[in-house]
């Protein structure tokens, strides 16, 4: 999301604001990357490749306040986070015991915000400024069963609301700070009666709450938690298991998200932080990492340790912030405003294509990768230092969505070529 204005307000999105206005796109958004933490949508209907002030542009609705948490959508209503009242002017970030996260709710088909519901925080917090200000209070996304909005709020903790933002519940999972001075970034996801929330900042902590109380059914702490950023994800491995599964550093783990007890784990990429969500698809596990880099494919359904039997490939992509996303046997990922695209079921480059910022349609880009097959693991492609590609890519009919934190839209054809349809503001 681009930096706020002066007025401090910002503005939601095109995803929110053009996908969901329509009557015909049926599914809704529940979490952070969609149904199943994909990243892909299952609608039908024809998403837009260009829009502007005077085209594809519904509405606009600014905000008055800060935030990194994506929409969820719920039938005609999108639920969002922001932050306001401590830390939205730089220098001068004012009384912390001002701070409020917020919840509202705004309608699909007009852009009205139809409430907001203002938490007060638990203090004292971590000092707006520095890395933390990259993306502050509000930094995980909320989910929804339909029935009810959960969402965590770091050190003032996990709640629970129902679809008018009444307050049904607010559960501590632990007050402590990242050790980098990061902040947590992690989304809460359900699983059956259980809200599973990412507590690593908080606790070193995975820790599943009953969704209707709020209490406490496990938690699983361990050091191996610190320094990670991403979301974990479920995977059905058959119709009697399915496993959370989440990338911390150097490794990726399989959970039982009954108990949270750890199925299986994996040695993975040598990053001593985990900032993305690992993702799945045609029965492997995919992370693919930023600051030092490295990618890896395991195949689902094991026990223990299952370095040496499970896994399918390795190599030294690298990605930044945001999560890649896997669609129709390939995974695209984008890193220094460069566009990456490999085959997941070999981890060989498709391409590697540099942005460009200034397409209007009909292709656009510099081609700087090989055909299909032609690439090979182990190239370095797209490495790099800690970056600004913060946002994580998403697919809608056929067309490949990516926001940078410049506010720059680009929208690309999924497939085995480099297609770079539109730059959009």
């Amino acid at each position: 999301m681009s930096r706020a204005k002066r007025s401090r307000s910002y503005v939601v999105g095109f995803f929110a604001v053009t996908w969901c206005a329509s009557s015909v796109m049926a599914s809704d958004w529940p979490r952070f990357r969609g149904p199943s933490g994909s990243g892909v949508s299952a609608d039908s209907a024809e998403a837009p490749a260009r829009w502007g002030e005077d085209f594809n542009l519904k509405w606009k609705t600014a905000l008055p306040g800060r935030g990194s948490s994506s929409p969820i959508v719920i039938s005609d209503h999108i639920y969002l986070t922001y932050w306001s009242g401590y830390g939205t002017e730089r220098g001068n970030p004012g009384d912390q015991a001002d701070l409020r996260r917020n919840l509202t709710c705004i309608h699909c088909d007009t852009g009205e915000i139809q409430w907001t519901t203002p938490v007060e925080p638990y203090l004292p917090e971590d000092p707006y400024g520095g890395m933390f200000a990259q993306h502050g209070y509000a930094s995980h996304s909320p989910v929804s069963d339909g029935e009810r909005v959960y969402v965590f709020f770091g050190k003032t903790g996990a709640f629970a609301f129902d679809m008018d933002g009444n307050q049904l519940w607010q559960t501590s999972v632990g007050t402590e700070s990242d050790p980098r001075d990061w902040g947590s970034a992690s989304s809460p996801i359900l699983y059956k009666d259980l809200l599973i929330v990412t507590a690593s900042a908080e606790g070193e902590a995975l820790v599943g709450l009953n969704k209707h109380t709020g209490k406490e059914v496990w938690r699983q702490e361990a050091s191996g938690l610190n320094s990670t950023w991403g979301t974990p994800i479920l995977v059905d491995v058959d119709d009697d298991r399915t496993d959370l599964v989440i990338g911390v550093p150097f490794e990726i783990w399989g959970l039982n998200p009954e108990t949270g007890k750890m199925r299986w784990l994996c040695e993975a990429m040598d990053t001593e932080t985990f900032c993305s969500s690992v993702l799945h698809g045609d029965g492997l596990v995919f992370g693919i990492e930023g600051r030092n880099g490295g990618s890896i494919a395991i195949r689902t359904g094991g026990k223990g340790d299952i370095t040496e039997t499970h896994v399918a490939w390795s190599g030294r992509d690298a990605n930044r912030i945001g999560t890649p996303v896997f669609y129709d046997g390939r995974i695209y990922f984008f890193s220094r405003g460069v566009a990456n695209c490999i085959d997941a079921e070999t981890g060989e480059e498709i391409f590697q294509s540099r942005l460009d910022r200034a397409s209007s349609g009909g292709g656009g880009g510099r081609e700087q990768g090989r055909a299909a097959g032609g690439g090979g693991r182990g190239q370095g492609r797209g490495r790099g230092g800690f970056g600004g590609d913060y946002s994580s890519p998403v697919v809608a009919d056929g067309k490949l969505y990516y926001i940078s934190r410049a506010g720059e839209a680009f929208v690309l054809k999924a497939g085995t070529t480099f297609e770079q349809l539109a730059t959009n503001s």
